[in-house]
Formats: C-alpha cells, sequence, structure tokens
C-alpha cells in the first residue's frame, strides 16, 4: 500500500505530449526488505522477515525464523507501489498473499523470476528477484505515518493520520481534516513536544503513549542521519500486544549524500531501474527517459526543456530529457549517443547546442566519434550555435555524415517533426 503513495502526492509532473506525464525525482529508492532493516537499526519496531532470492531457500528460511508460525506474509519486492493488487504476467494474482507456511515454498516459485505488473509499473512490469517472508502480526489498529521534506517550512514535515492501510490521497480527499502536519525545526531538531503532537494526530488505542512517542523520535532521527527525502509508513500499524509497528514503509534517499551514506547506497538495485538511466548516470550525464519518437541531446536544462516544448509545439513528442551539461567530454556526447539509440522508439534525433561553456566543436567532434561507434539508422538534426560553432560546423561536413543541419531551434525541431513521421511511415 505505501510503496509510492506520498510520493505521487508531492512530486511535480510534466505536461508532454499531450498527457500529463510522471516526473522522475533523481533520489534512491530501496526495497522493503532493505527500509525494514535499515529502520530496526534505529530502534523502530518491524515486524520480522527475511529476504530469500530462490526457492531452495525457502524451507531453510521457514525452519529457521518462522518454527513456530502457522501462516507466513509472501511479499514481492519490487520497486514500485500497488503490489497487492498487481497481476503477474504468468496469471498469478496479487504480489502479496499470506498463506499457510507448507504452501509458502510453491507460491514463492510462482513469483522469483516472474514479471509482476501493478498500476505504478506500466505495462511492462518489473522483474520479482527477491520475496520477502515476513511475520503475519495480529493487527488491531492501523494509521499513516510520513516524513517528507517541505520547501514551506524549509526543513522536514511528519505527517500522520489517524486512519492508515489505504491511499493516502483518498484519506486527504474525504478526511483533510484527520491529516495532521508538524514541521520541525532543522536546528533544533525533533522536540517532545513536537513528536506528542505527531502521536496525538495518530491517535493510537492500545500502544503506550511514551512509547509511541519515543517511536516517533526514532523515526526523525533515522530520516536525518541517513539523508532521506521520505519516510513513509502505511500502514503504522498497533498489534495485538500493544505494540506500535512500522507494518510497511518506503524509503527515498537523497542522491547528493551518496558520499557520505556509501552502505545505504550500495543498497541500489539497477535491476529495477531504467537501464538507459543507470547508463547515464554511469556516464554522468542527466536523463530522463519519456515514451516520445525524437531523441534529444541538449547542453543545458533550461535549453533542454525549451527544446521539449517546441517538439511538441510542431506535433511532435519528446522521447527523453538529455542534459550533456556545460563541460560534457566526447567520450561522454559518445554514451548519449548510444543511450539515444538503445531507444526502439526513436525516430530522429535532435542535437541542440549553444555554445556558452560547451563548446561546438567538442560536440561535433563527440557526435563524429559516435558514428562510428553507433549504428545511426535514424535522421540526426543538429543545431549549434555559440563559441567556435565555425568550428564544429566544418568537423561535421568534413565528417561524411548525412546529417540534417538546422539555422535555429525552430527551423530545427520543424525538421525532426519531419524526419521522425517519414522514417514512421
Amino acid at each position: 500500500m505505501v510503496r509510492g503513495s506520498i510520493g505521487r502526492l508531492v512530486s511535480r509532473s510534466l505536461s508532454l505530449a499531450g498527457k500529463w506525464q510522471q516526473q522522475q525525482l533523481r533520489r534512491l529508492n530501496i526495497h522493503e526488505y532493505q527500509g525494514a532493516e535499515l529502520m530496526s537499526k534505529y530502534g523502530i519496531n518491524v515486524p520480522k522477515g527475511v529476504a530469500v532470492s530462490s526457492v531452495d531457500e525457502v524451507k531453510d528460511t521457514i525452519k529457521s525464523f518462522f518454527p513456530n508460525e502457522n501462516e507466513v506474509v509472501v511479499k514481492s519486492q519490487i520497486l514500485a507501489g500497488g503490489r497487492g493488487l498487481g497481476t503477474f504476467k504468468s496469471g498469478l494474482k496479487g504480489g502479496v498473499h499470506i498463506v499457510k507456511t507448507e504452501e509458502v515454498e510453491d507460491l514463492a516459485g510462482k513469483m522469483l523470476g516472474q514479471i509482476l505488473v501493478t498500476k505504478q509499473t506500466g505495462p511492462q512490469g518489473k522483474v520479482v528477484s527477491k520475496v520477502y517472508l515476513c511475520q503475519k502480526l495480529s493487527l488491531v489498529n492501523e494509521m499513516y505515518f510520513a516524513i517528507t521534506l517541505d520547501r514551506k517550512t524549509a526543513g522536514p514535515l511528519i505527517i500522520a493520520c489517524s486512519k492508515g492501510g489505504t491511499s493516502i490521497e483518498d484519506l486527504a480527499e474525504k478526511y483533510p481534516d484527520m491529516i495532521i502536519k508538524v514541521p520541525v525545526d532543522v536546528f533544533k531538531g525533533i522536540t517532545d513536544e513536537d513528536a506528542a503532537k505527531v502521536v496525538d494526530g495518530l491517535a493510537p488505542k492500545v500502544a503506550d503513549r511514551n512509547a509511541c512517542i519515543e517511536q516517533v523520535k526514532k523515526l526523525y532521527e533515522l530520516f536525518c542521519k541517513c539523508d532521506c527525502t521520505l519516510l513513509e509508513i502505511n500502514p503504522m500499524a498497533e498489534t495485538s500486544d500493544k505494540q506500535l509497528v512500522a507494518a510497511d514503509a518506503k524509503l527515498n534517499f537523497d542522491d547528493n549524500a551518496a558520499f557520505r551514506q556509501k552502505e545505504i547506497f550500495a543498497l541500489r538495485d539497477p535491476t529495477q531501474e531504467d537501464p538507459r538511466e543507470v547508463a547515464a548516470a554511469k556516464a554522468d550525464l542527466n536523463y530522463i527517459g519519456l515514451d516520445g519518437e525524437i531523441g534529444c541531446m541538449v547542453n543545458g536544462a533550461g535549453l533542454a526543456m525549451a527544446t521539449m516544448d517546441i517538439i511538441k509545439l510542431h506535433g511532435g513528442t519528446p522521447a527523453n530529457f538529455l542534459d550533456v551539461g556545460g563541460n560534457a567530454s566526447e567520450g561522454q556526447v559518445v554514451e548519449a549517443f548510444k543511450i539515444l539509440t538503445s531507444d526502439d522508439k526513436v525516430k530522429a534525433i535532435l542535437v541542440n547546442i549553444f555554445g556558452g561553456i560547451m563548446k561546438c566543436d567538442v560536440i561535433a567532434s563527440g557526435i563524429v566519434n559516435a558514428a562510428k561507434h553507433v549504428s545511426l539508422k535514424v535522421p540526426v538534426i543538429v543545431r549549434l550555435e555559440g563559441t567556435n560553432v565555425e568550428q564544429g560546423k566544418r568537423i561535421l561536413k568534413e565528417s561524411g555524415m548525412t546529417l540534417i543541419t538546422a539555422e535555429d531551434l525552430d527551423d530545427a525541431a520543424e525538421k525532426a517533426v519531419e524526419a521522425a513521421g517519414t522514417l514512421s511511415q
């Protein structure tokens, strides 16, 4: 339930190709079982659980960790929400099941290595490489808890609701008065008064109030010390033995903190990410994959956005956002072309460079070298302007490559849309 709900609530969107497309945020996302292990280190109550990656591990895991349990919760591990209501391409319904211990091995075998499709994965789905075997808890109350970063208060914001286990968007629409928000002074840290306000918003029924306050403070400690951008628990639950437990959690971490959070960033699962974005990150390129037909390579985020907008204005759809930055090397330009040409949907590539810090001759040399390493089967439209523009144009002309040149951005976009349309016919 939790995975991605508040992310959808607070994230921004880009209006592209006549429809809303989710903007991908640059932050680390980890699996549920990894988040539970991290929270446990900070003294936060979580269900007992073990992740397994093969059917052979299941039998020993059940004997070792759940010897007295009659039932176990089996959760498929993918970096997307809506797993419980998802469907495997094999036909199995649901990515989360409560089953008898003797049935776990069979169910895990039907999940591992299979593709699970949810509302958040898109029709292509994601491969389940691990399943999380969890203790079945006897829950008496479900609540909602989250910590995120708030621009208005310029610091962490704790969100709590006495109802949980369902979409926070639905709760916000139906019961806006039930959701409380407690801003925390990032310099003072969380106070007992702040934590008490959060607990009052959760309104626990059986758990000890002071113990709940301590749990809230530990969650805030984790959020700050681990450089989180989001810590969301849905549900935050009370058990029959009067414990407050983080039954399911989603944690995101600031990519800018990778240098000091090496253990956490070692948890990254690139198999769950867009392979194009993984390759771009390795080449230190700013890339976001979209679903259009015109690949874009631009220097500067503002110019990249303008390029995408004008492509749309002329009736096309951008296939990506790609900012090579102001000091890209020839090698990075080559990698950029490899990424663009790896997308089967791309019918044309538009290179739009304004040479300020980035020199046009460097880009031109990169394009020529890219042609030697990559089989360019689609038209390439090039618009160069600025520093060393004449040298750049000469390099392209003398290369012998078949390129479509443009005088300005409007001309480039129009030619890219025409070329993409011609190729797709």
